[in-house]
């Protein structure tokens, strides 16, 4: 099941944003066709979609013909792959057409309709395909041998079924499957109490501002008032929000330890020491690579008190305290493009990656692959999807004619030609790709938009603004990312060696954690008591297991990898290309060697924080000449 769904999970990256003031008023059919997409070539009507239906359901029964069957020679074998992978492609089509029209207008019945029989069809395509990895683990190594060296067309599938057999010491038989997979459905209560907890039933602090606006702290309001001009409110939104956790502290912390038990339980029966070997093996990670995130970004803190100690003198403040954070460097300095001007500074931006990305990205711009406006209906945030296989991906946005709407589509173009070169380059079977590498395309265009703008913009204000964002999101995700994956690596480690953890010892890990990283002791930053509750905040510690430091891996290996595109040019593009055409033909740090750096050494990090410290020299240059 995993490539089913690996369609929602990587092909499907949405950064959800707020739905804009004029989306409320303008309609869909009002928006010109030419920044709409194009879903036609898919299906010309909904009534083509239904056939399609029918004959993929009809599909999806006739696999169940070759239960039992599969290790009877290689010709069988052979058929019930591609059998399987062949009504999986189709399926994939239906499926993105029914989520994307959905999208067009959530309003739509009709439109939802399609999206519910197309998870029906995928729920049925999981449980008459439930056969096929236990049957083939059933089957001998050598037997497996024998069929692909016998059945030549076989080669297609190799990495699928290699990837089985590699965790067969893991795979448990059928009836034991059935167990545990039993098991999820009790196991999945602590996020579903946590959710309904902390957004329906946990009191919020209530707080009176500065302004004379009270405010009742709510998750989202606790996001927008952090921010806030005036200190003392920011310090109050802050330490009223943390402490109300406080208050819960020990609720929460159970209902966390029991998640990480249930993660310990599902290890263990799968025959793994740890939870970390058991989460980062499903992509043949090693523990290694999480271990030398943490050591390395240790290594580099210096760096970010050198960060947190110029914000200070940005912000005008002796002391740097934890609730400033999060307020800009800089007044943003309202940059503004429409879709044509930031289709151009798109085209621009790209030019380092070589004239076949660029051409494809004008493509993009010219055959409908976009779907822009936002429109009364229409799903907010944006993502960009490249499930249907045989054609080409599709982006959907919410343009509002700034700085951030060029940002969001160079993102979203990023994983977008990702999902181009893969599906170009690679079989079906080994098209997709995993979350390890799925930011890193995206997050090069971000970073070369960035680099172009700065040497671009023509006032020292601009260039500050463009420079202190920059720094703000490598802040927030090398460095805070890094240690909720420390924070989240400990509690593991707790309860893996049968020692207690309570919600207090919680708070007292997490607060020795962020004290060390922002510098607590050097003078960096003061982080406040009342921080030792931030944890209990962060919903990714319950909803996710060893899933957060990706998000740090992933800019880090993108920024090391814009680094030597521009430094090196072509030969340095050809090699990232590894990458970009390998969808799933290799493990993803093999891909990540093969386009020119090994993730278990230290060279990405000497590149992003070399980075790092270049956009200070930058920022300090400007404000002594502004002095």
């Amino acid at each position: 099941m995993k490539q089913l769904f690996n369609f929602l999970i990587i092909f499907l990256v949405i950064i959800m944003m707020a739905v804009n003031t004029y989306s409320q008023n303008l309609e869909r059919k009002d928006v010109p066709d030419k920044l709409k997409w194009d879903n036609s070539i898919l299906y010309k009507t909904v009534d083509d979609w239904q056939k399609d239906y029918k004959s993929i359901e009809a599909g999806i029964n006739k696999l169940s013909e070759f239960k039992g069957k599969l290790g009877v020679n290689p010709e069988t074998f052979y058929r019930g792959l591609r059998s399987y992978f062949d009504v999986l492609q189709s399926f994939y089509k239906l499926s993105d057409y029914a989520n994307r029209v959905s999208d067009e207008d959530l309003r739509n019945s009709s439109n939802q309709s399609l999206t519910q029989q197309s998870n029906t069809l995928g729920t049925q395509f999981g449980e008459v395909t439930s056969f096929m990895r236990p049957e083939i683990l059933e089957i001998s190594a050598d037997k497996v041998k024998q069929f692909f060296e016998e059945k030549k067309e076989l080669k297609e599938f190799k990495n699928f079924v290699s990837d089985i057999l590699r965790l067969k010491a893991h795979t448990l038989n059928s009836q034991e499957e059935q167990i545990l997979a039993s098991a999820g459905l009790i196991t999945a209560t602590p996020s579903d109490v946590y959710g309904i907890f902390d957004n329906a039933e946990k009191p919020n602090a209530k707080v009176k501002l500065s302004t004379g606006e009270e405010v009742v702290l709510s998750s989202a309001a606790y996001t927008k008032y952090r921010t806030v001009p005036n200190r003392a409110d920011r310090e109050l939104v802050m330490r009223s929000t943390f402490e109300n956790y406080k208050n819960f502290q020990n609720t929460i912390g159970s209902n966390l330890a029991g998640k990480i038990r249930a993660d310990y339980f599902f290890a263990k029966n799968r025959k793994y020491s740890t939870v970390l070997e058991s989460s980062l093996d499903a992509n043949n990670i090693p523990a290694s690579v999480y271990e030398n995130l943490i050591s390395q970004i240790h290594k580099n803190l210096p760096t970010l008190h050198r960060f947190l100690k110029l914000k200070a003198k940005m912000l005008g403040v002796d002391q740097l305290h934890y609730y400033d954070l999060y307020t800009p460097l800089v007044k943003s300095v309202g940059f503004k493009f429409n879709i044509e001007e930031g289709q151009k500074l798109i085209l621009d931006v790209v030019k380092p990656m070589g004239a076949e990305y660029c051409a494809t990205v004008k493509k993009a711009f010219d055959e409908r692959w976009i779907d822009y406006m936002p429109t009364v209906g229409k799903r907010s945030g944006a993502y960009s999807s490249g499930a249907a296989y045989a054609y080409h991906p599709y982006i959907l946005t919410n343009w509002t004619d700034d700085y951030e709407s060029v940002s969001t589509v160079a993102h979203e173009m990023g994983h977008t030609m990702h999902s181009y070169f893969s599906n170009k380059n690679q079989p079906f079977a080994t098209s997709d790709y995993p979350i390890f590498v799925a930011e890193i395309a995206s997050t090069i265009n971000e970073t070369l938009l960035n680099n172009y703008m700065v040497n671009k913009v023509k006032t020292d204000e601009e260039k500050l603004y463009l420079l202190g964002s920059y720094l703000d999101l490598l802040r927030t995700t090398i460095f805070r990312q890094t240690s909720f994956a420390e924070f989240e690596l400990e509690l593991h480690k707790r309860i893996e060696k049968g020692e207690p953890l309570t919600g207090e010892l919680m708070s007292t890990i997490y607060y020795d954690i962020v004290k060390t990283y922002y510098g607590n002791d050097s003078g960096a930053c003061v982080v406040d008591p009342y921080i030792a509750y931030e944890w209990a905040y962060i919903p990714h510690f319950i909803n996710y297991t060893y899933y957060v430091y990706q998000y740090s891996t992933s800019l880090i290996y993108a920024t090391a990898f814009a680094e030597k595109i521009v430094k090196e040019g072509q030969p340095a593009v050809d090699k990232f290309y590894n990458i970009l055409k390998g969808g799933s033909s290799d493990y993803p740090i093999e891909l990540i060697k093969k386009a020119g750096i090994d993730p278990l050494s230290s060279e990405a990090f000497d590149l992003t924080i070399a980075k790092m410290n270049k956009v200070m020299d930058q920022m300090e240059e400007i404000i002594n000449k502004k002095k």
